[in-house]
């Protein structure tokens, strides 16, 4: 981090709640996966690129030497808080999609016993 001009201790706190949450998030996918746990996946990797993309544009700018360009940077400040509620977004609708539940019998009825207690089974 040197290189970068960035101390590790500001490396470590802006990567490190994202890494966490993308273990955490990937046990928790891998022992009990939704059914759009592609999506999940996505979601949990974007919100670690995003955390990681400040860091990614200061080695762009020292290995292209374009540290003058406020315009991108100005972009890049809209661009990684927008890559994080998107990718909480994904991971929202990768879990609480509507879809994704059984679908029922079109004579059933909506509030039956046996639906509540066969949902509710984990």
């Amino acid at each position: 981090m040197e290189a970068l001009a960035v101390p590790w201790f500001v490396l470590v706190r802006s990567l490190g709640p994202p890494l966490f949450l993308l273990v955490v998030g990937g046990a928790l996918l891998l022992w009990r996966p939704p059914r759009r746990r592609g999506l999940a996946w996505t979601a949990l990797s974007t919100n670690l690129l995003a955390a990681a993309l400040p860091f990614l544009w200061i080695a762009v700018q020292r290995a292209t030497d374009t540290g003058d360009l406020t315009v991108i940077g100005l972009v890049m400040t809209f661009l990684q808080p927008g890559l994080v509620v998107l990718a909480w977004l994904v991971l929202l609708w990768a879990l609480v999609d509507p879809r994704s539940r059984e679908q029922r019998a079109p004579g059933a009825a909506p509030g039956r016993q046996e639906d509540r207690v066969a949902e509710n089974i984990g």
